[in-house]
């Protein structure tokens, strides 16, 4: 196929090996290389280099490096010309990172995705429409049970922390708990880790437990879900239900949204977006005919 997307994939954890997996079965991609600290082992049949400016030409980078690292790498990259896409996952600072991206992508004449995994991503989506639907009205987003990566992550940067594993158990009506097994490392007490992980600001507004175990690795399952409800009324008619379930493989699907969105920033104006503001069949291959004859 002509005039395929050159990607980069930028970091090798559960999500850069879920994008990779993605990308090769997108015939409209090319896969430009993968980006990993020097020193990091190769993925089988992709080039693999420390700097992204030894792949030549990207038209877009795929960013899977733990949230925090995003904005800064994000920015840098569109400053050369580079479209990105990343799963940013701290609701709470979203609209400060595009609203600094967007200044950023505007006067470089890019496209940044931010925030393009499932949730905050297609979830976000998904809430938009639902309200659009039912405008007056309530939505409870209810995760789990099943692993986050994001918590997790930032469970493994704590001071003393050998490794970690955060899962997420569902109270009802978008209360969550969070449920934090950790290995230490030796010379670190038990209940100054567990304090600082439930100071984080990942963990410190919801009830968090957290465990010691010998071997985190027993506790680790990928799968995770959500349960969207609404009620709401739609004109004067009250009483108007809506319900979506799922059951996932998080990585797998937060890879497979952001190679999606990559396709997208290939089409989009210049600018920063999330995932609502995206008109969902820009996510998919095909021409607009094809898309409106199958899906309208």
């Amino acid at each position: 196929m002509s005039n395929r997307i050159r990607a980069a994939v930028i970091g090798y954890g559960n999500i850069g090996r879920a994008v990779l997996k993605s990308l090769r079965r997108a015939d409209d991609f090319e896969i430009a290389g993968l980006v990993r600290r020097k020193g990091g082992a190769p993925a089988e049949g992709v080039t693999t280099v420390d700097d992204i400016a030894a792949l030549g030409k990207v038209d877009v980078a795929l960013l899977c490096h733990p949230t925090r690292s995003v904005p800064e790498l994000a920015a840098a990259l569109a400053a050369m010309g580079i479209h990105t896409v990343d799963s940013y996952d701290i609701h709470t600072s979203i609209w400060e990172y595009v609203s600094a991206q967007q200044e950023t992508c505007l006067r470089a004449g890019t496209v940044s995705v931010v925030a393009a995994g499932w949730d905050p991503g297609t979830d976000s989506a998904l809430r938009a429409l639902l309200e659009a639907m039912a405008p007056e009205g309530v939505t409870h987003t209810n995760f789990g049970p099943g692993m986050s990566m994001g918590h997790s992550v930032a469970a493994r940067a704590v001071r003393g922390v050998k490794n970690a594993v955060s899962i997420t158990l569902p109270e009802g009506r978008g209360v969550h708990a969070r449920r934090v097994y950790v290995e230490l490392e030796d010379g670190f007490m038990f209940d100054e880790v567990a304090s600082a992980i439930k100071s984080d600001a990942y963990f410190a507004h919801d009830r968090t437990e957290v465990e010691q175990v010998e071997d985190v690795s027993a506790v680790i399952n990928t799968s995770h879900g959500v349960l969207l409800e609404r009620e709401g009324a739609s004109g004067d008619v009250c009483g108007q239900k809506f319900s979506y379930d799922m059951r996932i493989d998080n990585p797998a699907l937060t890879g497979q949204v952001m190679v999606g969105c990559a396709r997208a920033a290939t089409r989009l104006a210049p600018g920063c977006y999330t995932l609502p503001e995206i008109p969902p069949m820009a996510l998919l291959p095909g021409s607009r005919e094809e898309l409106v004859r199958r899906l309208v």
